[in-house]
């Protein structure tokens, strides 16, 4: 039997990824104060900043209950920032912040930092951990037009997503190229949440419970 995956996020980007994987993890949400977790930590880079909060994440669900029940299985907590000129952004919420940061994103390019972090949960009783980030750089079109961002804007999806924009969405349209992992763009690496969970000794493999179709 497939050990449990429990995936300490609602996002549909990395639920869709892990599916396509072969993985329908259990969808278990943090509940974690972003804010108040990069306030505590202090000021880090990007790249440090995602993996504090990958780890609050994942350690957030590891000591919860599902159902009434401990957790068991595995935990892998996420999460993303955008980094520009040496700025560091998280998730826009409000269209004007959407909409001015865009206006420095067209033509331009910056690093998609996603941060994991996977705990061994077997048996309900943590256990070792794990965690790595992985960073792309996404260039977006120099050609949009304000019309087009507006219409972006207004469907809602860049307010709630690091950098106010998505690849595997309606934000791909504004994306040219992507030099690294895509798969980090999306918040979710397959490739090295394959690798820390080795690191952990268990099969990737084990964790498949989707039929190929």
């Amino acid at each position: 039997m497939p050990l449990r995956f429990y995936l300490a996020s609602t996002s549909p980007a990395r639920l869709a990824t892990l599916r396509a994987a072969g993985i329908e993890p259990i969808l278990v949400p943090s509940n974690v104060d972003e804010d108040a977790v990069a306030a505590a930590a202090g000021p880090l880079p990007a790249a440090e900043a995602v993996q504090v909060l990958a780890r609050a994440k994942a350690e957030a669900v590891a000591g919860s209950l599902v159902g009434g029940e401990p957790i068991d299985g595995i935990v892998l907590g996420g999460d993303s920032l955008f980094e520009l000129d040496g700025a560091i952004y998280g998730k826009p919420h409000r269209a004007e912040v959407a909409r001015e940061r865009w206006d420095g994103m067209r033509g331009a390019s910056g690093l998609l930092h996603s941060g994991h972090w996977v705990i061994d949960h077997r048996g309900g009783v943590a256990g070792n951990a794990r965690g790595g980030v992985s960073t792309a750089r996404v260039t977006f079109a120099a050609d949009i037009d304000d019309d087009e961002l507006d219409a972006y804007i207004a469907t809602g999806e860049p307010l709630q997503v690091a950098g106010a924009f998505t690849i595997d969405s309606l934000g791909s349209a504004y994306i040219t190229a992507v030099d690294g992992d895509p798969h980090a763009v999306v918040g979710l690496s397959v490739s090295l949440t394959r690798s820390l969970v080795r690191e952990l000794g268990i099969p990737w493999h084990s964790l498949w419970n989707r039929t190929a179709h």
